[in-house]
């Protein structure tokens, strides 16, 4: 199957900063795309050039990366490439990302964990037990440089990280039962800054210009997941679906704030987004960025047990490594639904509380592929 990209990408240009003035960077996945790329224009085209172009999920952009050192190996060629997280802070800014490639006869790539990338020990991420932590999205960036050099998959790929073991210990990785380094991750490709003071200030500018429309809806959403559900499926657009990130509470002070100053009391507040992040909420946490709160299987575990789940299978929640191990634990469940649900009221009503201005709060939990789990609404 080709990957080739049917459109003509434009150049992404990291120079130009972010809404709230700070600076871009790339994920891990692009890094290890970038070194994938220039590891393979050696081996297949003896060029070594400094930077190399890697086209984007999506395919509406490429990136110009800088690398660090190619050079062939007895079986293949390796490559480094350094990322640049912008100015996020990010575990992984300044690591080393480098890939080892070995040409190989079945058709289809295969990915290894090398020295400082973890491997999945655990269910409940989207990458199968035993396999390298490197995530679906970078595995399709990977796929796509190959097809851009050399027409074709057939590959092996070791991924690793300079000190990923110890840079691992600084994130969740440990509790997700990823063992042996970092994950290679990333959705966009790109690294959107989130500095506290600037993002905040940021997303105030944002929810301000949402109530000055005094619209009779305006969505919170934490990334680009529940940004694509309120298009999608809410059907909002435009300026009134604000990307709060990781700043729940900030936005909605800042929401609230906007509305007394307005006199404006919002018709409806819909919170869209996955409850691996809006679940934390339940257990007082207002900043969901891993460095400043836990995990949300607790708090399902709890709502659980408090509608009268089996102690079974609330301990099973209570033990899953992540939120979506719950979902799976409770898709099958006949009381799932209603569990479900159960967070979405308790979420919507600790937002009201924070955001009284509002009259009427919905939240709308979804999975990582979409699927909706569950939705709820209070006020009147």
């Amino acid at each position: 199957m080709s990957l080739a990209v049917q459109m003509t990408p434009a150049r992404y240009d990291l120079s130009r900063p972010a809404g709230n003035g700070l600076r871009r960077g790339f994920t891990t996945g692009s890094a290890a795309t970038a070194a994938l790329k220039a590891a393979l224009l050696l081996l297949e085209r003896s060029q070594t050039p400094d930077e190399v172009d890697i086209t984007l999920p999506g395919g509406e952009f490429v990136l110009s990366v800088p690398v660090q050192g190619a050079r062939l190996t007895d079986a293949g060629a390796y490559a480094e490439v350094v990322k640049d997280g912008g100015d996020d802070p990010d575990t992984t800014h300044g690591a080393t990302l480098w890939v080892k490639v070995v040409r190989q006869t079945t058709p289809e790539m295969t990915f290894h964990a090398g020295e400082g990338v973890g491997t999945v020990t655990a269910p409940g991420i989207r990458v199968p037990v035993g396999e390298a932590a490197i995530n679906p999205g970078p595995r399709d960036m990977l796929r796509q440089a190959a097809e851009e050099v050399a027409g074709h998959i057939s590959y092996a790929v070791t991924v690793g990280c300079v000190n990923g073991e110890a840079i691992a210990r600084r994130t969740f990785n440990p509790r997700l039962g990823i063992v042996g380094g970092i994950s290679i991750l990333g959705t966009t490709g790109i690294v959107e800054p989130m500095s506290l003071e600037a993002y905040m200030a940021s997303v105030e500018v944002y929810v301000r210009v949402a109530v000055h429309g005094r619209p009779n809806a305006i969505v919170l959403t934490p990334g680009k997941l529940g940004r694509d559900y309120a298009r999608e499926t809410l059907g909002v657009s435009g300026p009134d679906i604000v990307q709060m990130s990781n700043f729940v509470g900030a936005a909605l002070d800042a929401l609230q704030l906007a509305l007394v100053e307005t006199d404006y009391p919002l018709p409806l507040l819909l919170i869209a987004g996955h409850p691996g992040k809006l679940a934390k909420i339940l257990n007082g946490d207002w900043n969901t960025h891993s460095q400043h709160s836990g995990m949300a299987m607790n708090a399902v575990a709890q709502v659980a047990a408090a509608i009268g789940l089996e102690p079974e299978g609330v301990a099973a929640l209570a033990g899953a490594n992540t939120v979506d191990a719950c979902a799976e634990l409770l898709a099958p469940h006949p009381r799932g639904t209603e569990i479900w649900a159960e967070i979405a009221r308790q979420v919507a009503a600790a937002l009201q509380a924070r955001a009284p201005a509002t009259r009427r709060v919905r939240v709308a939990l979804f999975a990582l592929d979409g699927t909706g789990l569950g939705t709820a609404e209070v006020g009147a």
